[in-house]
């Protein structure tokens, strides 16, 4: 069966059309899905390790004996890893610690007024817990871009859970980049249930006060429905299933877009995948090259089912493009046009954008040093990818002195008469009186 790209002419679509046609595949494929994931928040809150074992023979069809990796499992995975993937690993390691260093925060201290010092300082998060999904592909890079910002900020509890695979493993590629960035707790138990775990905590596995990590429409939901909870925990940012948008015009080479669209496609059926054109005969083209990419391809059953779901937008010049983009707010967005760089100025609501026929999505997925682990659903009108930041708080300090107290004085007992809160005003002056008192 050939590849079709549903194509849409953006100049004929009214505001509601254009909404209709750029709605996420996941967001509509499961109108129960809430309900259904407080139900297994709620066995994993009330029976704890007992939910954890009968749901993971239930979702993924394995009986566990236990739910930690050991330190038996982790040697064994160390033995199945060959050496081009432990090297692969350490590269992308280090290039992704070297972008989050960069991150890192200084102190900073600033004199408002004299003798009025205020602070910010940055503390790291307790504990954190690391979901690297595994649903229909282990992740090891997932592990990487979680586990090496959560290390470079301090945090001192680091906990990886990961689901397992038929025969009751986790991944080894997973375990090993687990290890190698820094984490040494590593749980079998995926899907919304390993949020709930993460959450509350069962005899197993520790309560964290942050989840981070991208997952499926289930796991997304799990970590709102925990986030809304004051028992529960803070999640990083609505990271769902995996979506594309690339920009491209008459100048872009029609293979390279789609790799790239397909790239994104095989991560899961709901994935979403949009080209933006302004050649109208790219979709076509891009088309052909599919089904040309589709027979070497091992998960093309995967990408076939996701690119029932994908769209190319067809605009009269670049600034829709940027119109539309802004629109749809992508988790990835592929700029293959020329002028590619100054047109990049123009998008606010990405999470990350690749830029140039030069930079495929795929290294920043693994490699390049930026973090994969970004909004989708839209949300990158709101949030940003992940950085070192996530993993730790702000928090202020001030110090004053007498003088620069009675520098204050006045400013806080008038403000605090103007809002009626007499106490406020009190604690200023009973310090001054004390004072003179003292003389």
């Amino acid at each position: 069966m050939s590849t079709v790209l549903r194509t849409l002419e953006w100049g004929s679509l009214d505001p509601a059309a254009r909404r209709a046609a750029l709605s996420r595949p996941a967001i509509t494929t499961h109108p129960d899905i809430e309900a259904r994931t407080r139900e297994i928040v709620g066995q994993v809150r009330e029976r704890g390790d007992a939910a954890l074992l009968e749901l993971t023979e239930r979702f993924d069809r394995v009986r566990l004996d236990g739910l930690r990796v050991d330190e038996r499992e982790v040697e064994a995975a160390e033995a199945a890893v060959s050496d081009a993937a432990r090297q692969a690993i350490a590269v992308a390691i280090g290039n992704v610690r070297r972008f989050h260093e960069a991150q890192l925060l200084a102190p900073l201290c600033v004199e408002t007024a004299p003798g009025v010092v205020c602070e910010r300082v940055s503390r790291p998060l307790r504990a954190v817990g690391l979901y690297v999904p595994a649903g229909s592909a282990p992740l090891p890079s997932t592990a990487i871009m979680l586990a090496v910002p959560a290390s470079l900020a301090g945090c001192p509890v680091r906990v990886v859970c990961s689901p397992p695979r038929p025969d009751g493993s986790v991944d080894p590629h997973v375990v090993v980049a687990a290890r190698m960035a820094g984490v040494s707790e590593i749980y079998r138990v995926g899907g919304a249930q390993a949020i709930a775990a993460l959450a509350f905590g069962t005899a197993t596995v520790p309560k964290v006060d942050k989840i981070f990590g991208p997952g499926n429409a289930w796991v997304t939901q799990a970590k709102a429905i925990v986030a809304a909870d004051p028992a529960g925990a803070a999640l990083d940012l609505p990271a769902g299933p995996s979506e594309v948008m690339v920009i491209a015009d008459h100048e872009a080479n029609a293979r390279f877009v789609a790799l790239d669209l397909i790239s994104q496609a095989e991560h899961g059926p709901d994935s979403h995948a949009v080209l933006v054109t302004t050649d109208p005969e790219l979709p076509l083209r891009v088309a052909r090259e599919i089904d040309a990419a589709l027979p070497g391809l091992g998960r093309r059953e995967i990408i076939t089912q996701a690119l029932r779901h994908a769209l190319a937008v067809v605009v009269p010049g670049l600034a829709d493009c940027v119109e539309v983009a802004n629109s749809y707010a992508p988790e990835h967005l592929i700029m293959q046009c020329s002028g590619a760089r100054e047109l990049a100025a123009e998008i606010d609501t990405a999470g990350s954008v690749f830029i140039g026929q030069w930079t495929p999505e795929s290294v920043g997925d693994y490699c390049s040093g930026t973090n994969h682990v970004l909004p989708t659903y839209g949300y990158a009108r709101a949030y940003s990818g992940l950085s070192v930041t996530d993993f730790q708080r702000r928090m202020t300090l001030q110090e004053v002195t007498l003088e620069g107290l009675r520098g204050l004085a006045p400013v806080v007992t008038t403000l605090a008469g103007l809002e009626g809160l007499d106490a406020h005003a009190e604690a200023v002056r009973v310090r001054l009186a004390d004072d003179a008192a003292s003389r």
